[in-house]
């Protein structure tokens, strides 16, 4: 590997031009290419074998038209003058239900009054349009048209806002502000690092560069495969925090040979050789945790792991091929334009090298210090609160919040979730009073937590019934997922009962995560020793850096449960509190995560703590292999890289921070809890805790069997070979069975 890189590097810095206009064009042509051909995302939900995918798959055939997924949009009505029976408003919503009928693809709208769509104070109602034929990736555009043409029930002083079932919910979430200033951080941050203004773009226009291609191809390939709407903004968060951070690392290695008098062309060789090792592998281990999400059962969630994949691989790409081109092309110009007082050398044994000293002289006292602060941050864990995030926690003004509101005030919080019952029946019935269908209901009513049950309606087999059942509680409430199992257990011989809905398909979501947690899991942690193993050929390292990165994890989650699950600053960070709540609950409340985000926080987490962990590790081997002794190497190691690492941290802790302010409740989880593992990670966890085991440990760090070590593939990660040839009498004693 060292040998491929350095010979892909030493040629992209002679070729620069080319390279340089190669990826331009590259980046322009792929996303204008998918801004010219739209970008088509999905909210498929689908969960293969559950009772809620069944009763979906149920409720397809033979009940009319308008329950496909995106068949039915609702609009709620509201009237602070009087009541909708009332003659002008009255004659004012027939009117807009009209113009909405006259709309393509419209085959049915209920007015209210009509299917209990009117509340008992008359004052709230629904007009419900059923749709067939339509483009369900234009939902919010189709929306948007039929909300445009109730008009005439604005006109007549009434509120008319697009309910929650018919909000965009397939409309790609944008990126936006959140992006520049994170860039803006960056630069900041890699300013200071660096102290040229020059040296500080390099990894910011490779950034760009990278996150440009990336949702290129992630806008076409929504072509070809279901895109989740939450791909845009995944990737360009995880995408700008690893391209700056790789092209940091190869940019710093880069600098210090400079400083020692190498020539640009062979500096630029040997930095790729040796740091860019360490990025394809940092690279590789993110991709794999991604990628191992396809073992959560949940295909949304495996779609979104690996697609958020595409921007590692760009970024690996970018940071190998342009950052080298860019080098080239600069040459000594990297260190132009510096900033007074910023970016000076500073003495040996200062900052990060006399903490690598100390904790190398006290390790047990940096283990067990460590252990108790990581242990303090990681047990509010325990109190994570998982559940379905509602419309009711979106933001302030918005059409999904203002109509989840008006629907629990008309309807109550089960308005907003309610369980769809589909009940497969022993024999045929011609209509909903058959006993049979009659029982059921009766059976569903009887229910503890049911407010409402509506009149079943039979499909046109005579073999199934659907009855839509009102909840008590809120779909983000916790005793609703015991609703629908109390209305799953419901037991009528010779029927079959499924429960579906949003609610009852976030329960079954949920358990699945629950079921398939430890497998991913072990998944993530199995393959990523299994690369380091191969990086570093040392299976004690590969093994203690797999579990170390778990450690970080049990920070972020606690932190996500003192935020949200406690609501210890939940309002801080832009969560907006119930319209009625006091001044105290705008600031503190809780919000419930959504069931599958700590599986992809933790996918994406542990690969990006292992970025760090290789970029240390890469710098104590290349110690080690030098002179032999254990101790000193951590230190060096440390020394080395502890200015980078944490330059690295606080650049992706200011794009994770940036991203909080972004409206959508998910991206906040994200950010909370990505900018403090990484904070931990960057400080805690590589400054004291992995240094002081692997003082500890002394040479077990490097011991390889013999027998592994013919087996493995000399792929030389750190390259070492490219230093001198003293390095042999060392590199014995890592071989020694």
């Amino acid at each position: 590997m060292t040998r491929f890189l350095g010979r892909l590097g030493g040629w992209c810095a002679r070729h620069g031009r080319i390279v340089l206009a190669l990826w331009v064009i590259a980046a322009v042509g792929l996303m204008g290419g998918s801004l010219a051909l739209g970008r088509p995302v999905s909210s498929d939900v689908t969960i293969p074998g559950t009772d809620a995918q069944r009763a979906h798959d149920l409720m397809l055939t033979g009940f009319g038209p308008g329950l496909a997924p995106g068949g039915t949009v609702q609009l709620v009505l509201y009237s602070d003058k009087g009541t909708l029976i009332d003659q002008p408003r009255k004659r004012a919503v027939e009117q807009a239900a009209d113009r909405i009928r006259t709309m393509p693809h419209v085959v049915a709208v209920d007015t209210p009054g009509r299917s209990g769509g009117l509340t008992p104070n008359l004052r709230i109602g629904l007009i419900t349009v059923r749709m067939e034929g339509h483009d369900n990736t234009k939902l919010a555009e189709t929306t948007q048209a039929l909300s445009k043409a109730a008009d005439p029930a604005r006109a007549a002083g009434l509120e008319v806002v697009p309910a929650d079932a018919s909000t965009p919910a397939d409309k790609e979430i944008k990126t936006g502000p959140s992006e520049i200033i994170g860039v803006v951080c960056a630069l900041l941050v890699l300013v200071f690092a660096f102290g040229t203004l020059t040296a500080a773009l390099v990894p910011i226009f490779t950034a760009l560069v990278s996150v440009t291609a990336g949702l290129g191809v992630i806008g076409l390939l929504g072509y070809v495969v279901d895109v989740p709407k939450q791909a845009g903004i995944m990737a360009t968060m995880i995408g700008l925090g690893v391209g700056i951070d790789y092209a940091l690392f190869l940019l710093s290695r880069h600098r210090r040979l400079l400083e020692t008098g190498v020539g640009v062309a062979e500096s630029v060789r040997r930095t790729v050789a040796s740091s860019g090792g360490a990025v394809v592998f940092a690279g590789g281990t993110v991709i794999i945790a991604l990628s191992a999400l396809m073992f959560g059962g949940f295909p949304l969630l495996s779609t979104l792991g690996w697609i958020t994949g595409v921007s590692v691989v760009s970024a690996v790409l970018t940071s190998v091929t342009l950052v080298p081109a860019l080098l080239g092309l600069l040459g000594h110009r990297v260190n132009s334009l510096r900033i007074p007082f910023l970016g000076r050398k500073r003495p040996e044994g200062s900052g990060w090298a006399g903490l690598g000293s100390w904790v190398a002289r006290r390790p047990w006292r940096a283990l067990l210090s460590s252990v108790l602060v990581l242990g303090a941050l990681a047990a509010p864990a325990l109190a994570l609160k998982l559940g379905p995030l509602d419309a009711g926690y979106g933001a302030q003004g918005s059409d999904s919040r203002r109509a989840y509101e008006l629907m629990a005030t008309g309807f109550g919080p089960g308005g907003n979730g309610p369980l769809i019952v589909i009940a497969t029946l022993p024999g045929k019935v011609a209509q909903a009073t058959d006993p049979v269908v009659d029982r059921i209901s009766r059976e569903i009513d009887a229910v503890d937590g049911i407010a409402h049950v509506a009149p079943a309606k039979v499909n046109t087999s005579g073999r199934s019934v659907m009855i839509q059942a009102i909840p008590d509680y809120s779909p983000s409430d916790t005793r609703s997922a015991q609703v629908v199992r109390d209305v799953r257990a419901i037991s009528v011989p010779g029927v079959e009962l499924h429960v579906g809905g949003k609610v009852a398909a976030m329960v079954d979501a949920g358990d699945l995560m629950a079921e398939r947690t430890p497998l991913v899991i072990g998944v993530v942690v199995l393959f990523s020793a299994l690369l380091l193993l191969l990086a570093f050929r040392a299976p004690v390292v590969a093994i203690k850096a797999a579990l170390m990165n778990l450690v970080s994890l049990g920070a972020a989650f606690g932190a996500l449960a003192l935020v949200f699950s406690f609501g210890l600053g939940s309002g801080l960070v832009g969560m907006d509190a119930p319209s009625n709540a006091s001044y105290l609950q705008t600031i503190f409340f809780s919000v419930p995560i959504e069931s599958y985000v700590p599986l992809m926080l933790f996918a994406v987490l542990f690969g990006l703590s292992m970025d760090y962990e290789v970029f240390l590790l890469t710098s104590v081997r290349q110690a080690y292999l030098k002179h032999g002794d254990n101790s000193r190497a951590v230190a060096e190691g440390l020394g080395a890289t502890g200015r980078v690492i944490t330059s690295a941290a606080l650049i992706m802790v200011a794009v994770f921070v940036a991203f909080i302010a972004y409206p959508d409740p998910m991206v906040k989880t994200f950010g909370v809890g990505l900018a403090v593992a990484v904070a931990v990670d960057a400080t805690i966890i590589r400054g004291f805790l992995v240094p002081a085991t692997m003082v500890l440990l002394g040479r077990l760090n490097w011991w390889c069997p013999r027998w592994l070590d013919r087996l493995l593939p000399n792929l030389s990660v750190e390259g070492h070979e490219e230093e001198a040839a003293a390095e042999a009498p060392a590199k014995d004693l890592v071989t020694a069975g």
